[in-house]
């Protein structure tokens, strides 16, 4: 298992900052060859399987993630989702939480434990410093674009 955590703090209110890190559509706008799919449609709840297809044709894979748990920011109190990864080839799990931060930003944590099934555990760490860069990457690009 690989595992690993970011933080980004942004000049957004915290919903601002959950709405545009849980339209799980766009995390794919960072990652190539990669689209990403929600159902049912509509808005996210517990039970919502979010489905991340990567590659191209017969050497594509899903990364299948179930929210298990749906809290968006309220007042004070922080947001959290956290989405079981149960794919064929991607296990493991994500949570986003969002609060308050200083000056009245966002605060965000994104932490993930990956578990790629093919992949021996010698490769643990440079899947984590991946996920980091990779997860980095688009977290940045979410809060930067509405």
């Amino acid at each position: 298992m690989a595992v690993f955590s970011l933080e980004r703090t942004v000049p957004l209110p915290p919903d601002e900052a959950w709405r545009r890190l849980t339209r799980w559509e766009r995390h794919g706008d960072t990652v190539p060859l990669t689209q990403v799919t929600a159902d049912p449609p509509g808005p996210t709840r517990p039970g919502t399987v979010v489905v991340a297809r990567t590659g191209a044709g017969p050497l594509a894979f899903d990364d299948t993630m179930e929210v298990t748990v749906w809290r968006p920011p309220r007042g004070d109190a922080p947001g959290r989702c956290r989405l079981e990864k149960r794919g064929r080839v991607v296990g493991g799990w994500a949570e986003i939480e969002v609060g308050a931060g200083p000056g009245g930003r966002a605060r965000v944590v994104w932490r993930e434990e990956l578990d790629v099934r093919l992949l021996p555990s010698f490769f643990d760490g440079l899947l984590a410093r991946s996920g980091r860069h990779v997860f980095g990457r688009t977290v940045t690009h979410l809060l930067r674009h509405p």
